[in-house]
């Protein structure tokens, strides 16, 4: 066989899998748009016992702003806030507990937050509360949050995932990641509860019925996407996580490109490490048990990230103009299409603007941090590479 035929079949496998990439994204792009079905409730709705869990790594900027809204924010029952105190300053933890904040603190060699969640809930009283809610260190739930997620748990959801949002996008990269954030959710969240399936867990504005995120939580290792672990355990449950598509929980977003890198860097290692793990179970989980659930999460690891996806297929289509082989100019140019499509359907309408446009300039370089976010991949299996956070992010309400 020759040189030209060896090479012409393995671009043309590159490009089955990357249009099958595009097909995936455009799908639930478009099924996305269709209403989620109402949560109506099967028992009567008391106000649940709800926990607010904060896991707050080295975050003293933030924390304090965190708790105190997360102590005002109004809810019909009880909620008790607790911080999961990890590399805190001595005078934030007393200004927590002067807040009205519970603390529990934690002392890792190598900190993750399932480790640091699964210390905090073997150290609260098992019996105390029916809801953990999950918040990160700068997060603030929108008005009526709380509410909302009583009454899911009242429709017999045991999982739900709130909708996360940017809370600041005052620079390029800070929308680009804003943009990002919504993308994700309306194909990752939106998309899979129109047709039925589960929405992803986001890591945070997450609700656990308590005692089960505590079982969900048991032998949770040091992994650095304990969310996507959890996706996996739910699925192999065959529990379904609601999505309440117009409730917001507001997240700080990056603002700069070395942070960028940092969290993509461990965010690329998250989906390496569950592709490695639960490639071959998703197929058993589908033949032997019929979980297309499990097995969509599986499908889902497989998936080039976006931003890659874009540089993939560019460069991909640059090579075509000058090689003799392979898919066509036009094929490359047709999965850009259906990936501008997919991105352009997806992205909500409040976010197309000229600052948008601004802030797409600085895409290429996007780009350029993932690739560098792929060769730092090892740096997660000896740091946490938490991303930072800074306090103050004025919020504007979301318009639907």
């Amino acid at each position: 066989m020759g040189f030209s035929i060896i090479i012409t079949y393995l671009l043309d496998a590159i490009g089955a899998f990357l249009l099958l990439n595009c097909i995936y994204l455009l799908f639930f792009a478009l099924v996305g748009h269709r209403k989620l079905p109402q949560l109506v409730p099967t028992v009567p709705i008391p106000p649940r016992r709800i926990c607010v869990l904060i896991p707050a790594y080295k975050a003293d900027e933030v924390i304090l702003e965190t708790a105190a809204l997360a102590i005002a924010h109004q809810y019909e029952g009880v909620a008790h806030v607790v911080v999961v105190a990890d590399g805190l300053q001595p005078q934030t933890l007393k200004a927590l507990r002067s807040e009205g904040a519970g603390v529990v603190e934690v002392n890792f060699e190598r900190s993750t937050k399932g480790k640091a969640l699964l210390h905090a809930l073997s150290v609260l009283p098992s019996n105390a509360f029916d809801v953990a809610v999950v918040l990160d260190a700068d997060n603030i739930m929108g008005q009526g949050c709380l509410n909302r997620i009583n009454t899911a748990f009242a429709a017999g959801y045991r999982v739900v995932q709130a909708h996360r949002t940017a809370k600041n996008k005052g620079t390029a990269f800070a929308l680009l990641d804003a943009c990002n954030e919504e993308i994700n959710n309306h194909i990752y969240r939106q998309g899979p509860a129109a047709i039925g399936l589960s929405a992803a867990l986001i890591g945070s504005g997450m609700a656990f019925d308590y005692g089960y995120l505590r079982r969900l939580l048991t032998g949770i290792g040091e992994t650095v996407g304990e969310d996507k672990e959890l996706d996996f355990r739910i699925a192999r449950d065959q529990q379904k996580i609601a999505y309440l598509s117009d409730m917001y929980v507001y997240d700080e977003k990056i603002e700069n490109a070395q942070v960028f890198t940092q969290q993509r860097t461990r965010w690329l290692a998250s989906q390496y490490e569950f592709l490695k793990k639960y490639a071959a179970e998703g197929v058993r989980q589908l033949v032997r048990h019929g979980n297309i659930e499990f097995f969509h999460k599986s499908l889902q690891t497989f998936l080039v990230p976006r931003s890659l996806l874009m540089g993939i297929l560019g460069v991909f289509f640059l090579l075509s103009l000058v090689l003799p082989f392979g898919p066509s100019v036009a094929f490359w140019a047709g999965l850009l299409v259906l990936l501008a499509a997919a991105l352009g359907i997806a992205l909500p309408a409040r976010l197309y603007n000229r600052q948008l446009l601004a802030a797409l300039v600085r895409l290429p370089y996007a780009i350029w941090c993932m690739c560098l976010a792929m060769f730092r991949i090892n740096q997660t299996k000896t740091s946490f590479l938490a991303t930072p956070h800074r306090a103050h992010h004025p919020i504007v309400p979301v318009k639907n």
